[in-house]
């Protein structure tokens, strides 16, 4: 079985050289699965994000929220840095980010183009480009409770420590910090043979998680339920590896993991039921704001809400963007949203 070392030399190899001109390379259509990013981030990737950072870019979602203005991100597996530069643009010259990847050549890449970016922006952002491994971010010198957001695209699949990732994203998100990311998923458990492959282990295939390990894990780290933003169906292409995964199906899947801040919460399982009311001050999101696809809030109207939602509200960086009411009534009784796997096997 190959060791942790191997299985990262692996993908440095992957996305170093194999894929050196592109995602065009790619075996899947997970970069094409996913569904097109708001508006305002299409006109910074257009407009601002030099080309040589866009060109070789592997991710399989859009793990950016907006909102984000001078808060400080951290981007896991930023490889040449597309979803850094994104980040840096909508956090302005107050916010910060933060990109850890292993692999040399797509460090360089990253690092190099930040002095054109700044002249787009027209200031130097506060972006840099750590090398290390997202499985030990803290030696890579990303500091405890120093981010209030944590990005990463496709990358946690390629892992093969992922409780060890979860870990250190919840231990350097600040409380009420959020982990919001993509990432390819698979419906059931994927044998550890197919974990030898090395072409199947690059693409993300023999990494992909089963959603309810994946989820439990998640919960273990310490963070609250597991929210569901986005989900796609990924398409094996290459038929020799379509072969190898046999009925296992892939899924880009994008999760919104908060950390809580009991501090600031109010609402919780034993309270009563709430409702919460959008300001509509998300920039870009000014009438409707979609927190997972179960929740949905037009500005200026007053939604019912779990305790589970409402504490997310209340304690979360989102805090400032909604007001959460107490409510006489129980809103407790709805029926409870279908576990993430059969959503994901609809679709």
């Amino acid at each position: 079985m190959a060791s942790s070392s191997e299985k990262h030399d692996n993908v440095k190899d992957y996305y170093g050289k194999v894929l050196s001109d592109g995602s065009s390379g790619l075996k899947t259509n997970a970069c094409s699965a996913r569904a097109a990013p708001h508006p305002t981030v299409c006109a910074i990737i257009r407009t601002k994000v030099p080309s040589a950072v866009n060109e070789r870019f592997y991710g399989c979602g859009n793990p950016i929220p907006l909102g984000i203005g001078g808060m400080d991100v951290l981007d896991l597996g930023s490889g040449c840095g597309r979803d850094s530069y994104v980040a840096a643009a909508l956090a302005g010259p107050e916010g910060s980010v933060t990109g850890v990847d292993m692999t040399d050549e797509l460090l360089e890449v990253a690092r190099a183009n930040v002095a054109p970016f700044a002249e787009t922006l027209g200031y130097r952002p506060r972006l840099r480009f750590l090398a290390g491994y997202i499985e030990d971010i803290q030696a890579a010198g990303v500091e405890p409770e120093s981010a209030d957001l944590c990005i990463s695209n496709c990358v946690v699949n390629l892992s093969p420590n992922k409780r060890a990732v979860l870990q250190g994203v919840f231990a350097a998100l600040r409380p009420g910090g959020e982990f919001h990311f993509a990432d390819m998923y698979a419906d059931r458990v994927v044998p550890p043979e197919l974990a030898e492959n090395k072409v199947l282990h690059g693409e993300g295939l023999a990494g992909a998680l089963c959603v309810p390990d994946f989820e439990r894990m998640a919960r273990a780290a310490g963070f609250a339920q597991p929210r569901v933003l986005d989900a796609k169906r990924i398409d094996v292409l290459d038929p020799a590896l379509r072969e190898l995964v046999g009925d296992t199906q892939y899924f880009s899947v994008t999760y919104r993991l908060f950390k809580p801040d009991g501090s600031k919460t109010i609402h919780t399982a034993d309270t009563a039921s709430a409702a919460a009311v959008y300001r509509g001050t998300v920039d870009g999101c000014e009438e409707k704001y979609v927190l997972d696809i179960h929740s949905s809030f037009e500005a200026g109207v007053s939604t019912p809400v779990d305790a589970d939602t409402a504490a997310v509200l209340e304690s979360s960086w989102l805090a400032k963007h909604f007001v959460v009411e107490t409510l006489e009534t129980s809103v407790n009784d709805k029926p409870d949203a279908a576990p993430t796997l059969v959503m994901l096997q609809s679709l």
